[in-house]
């Protein structure tokens, strides 16, 4: 990601909405760490905890945590195939990032990686997956623990 942007709240009505929360959750969040958020997020917001100027509406401070985003317009990364997202489901594709690693790209090409494997079912244990899978996918969500995922 490189870039930072500022966020600020505003209604969802506002010409400046860019984005709605879909979920809230309080709490230091550790690097790395697992999120909770519905299975369609195109991006997590990390906040940090803040007192609002006397000038800002509200009168009460913002704890630290995390936001749980869409768009209110397209791209839309977290939908199946889109190359982005805090969760790898089905319909995705990935490519090979290391050793017994992968990582999500767009299907249609347009990411800086080609996709290699799409992600095409998602079971309990890698004995559910058809016999023409090529790539077992750690996934996350609601999902399933295992993706199936076939060459492009």
């Amino acid at each position: 990601m490189g870039d930072t942007k500022d966020f600020h709240e505003v209604p969802c009505t506002s010409e400046r909405a860019v984005a709605k929360v879909l979920a809230r959750r309080n709490g230091v969040v550790a690097k790395g760490a697992a999120v909770d958020c519905p299975l369609y997020t195109d991006f997590v917001l990390y906040v940090s905890e803040s007192v609002p100027s006397a000038a800002a509406s509200g009168d009460a401070s913002v704890s630290r945590g995390y936001a749980c985003m869409r768009n209110l317009e397209p791209p839309h990364p977290g939908d199946p195939g889109m190359g982005g997202g805090p969760y790898t489901v089905v319909g995705d594709c990935v490519y090979a990032a290391g050793e017994d690693q992968v990582k999500e790209t767009a299907c249609d090409g347009s990411g800086p990686h080609a996709p290699q494997y799409r992600v095409v079912s998602a079971v309990g244990a890698r004995s559910g997956c058809p016999s023409s899978t090529r790539l077992y996918v750690q996934l996350t969500g609601r999902q399933g623990p295992v993706g199936c995922a076939r060459r492009v």
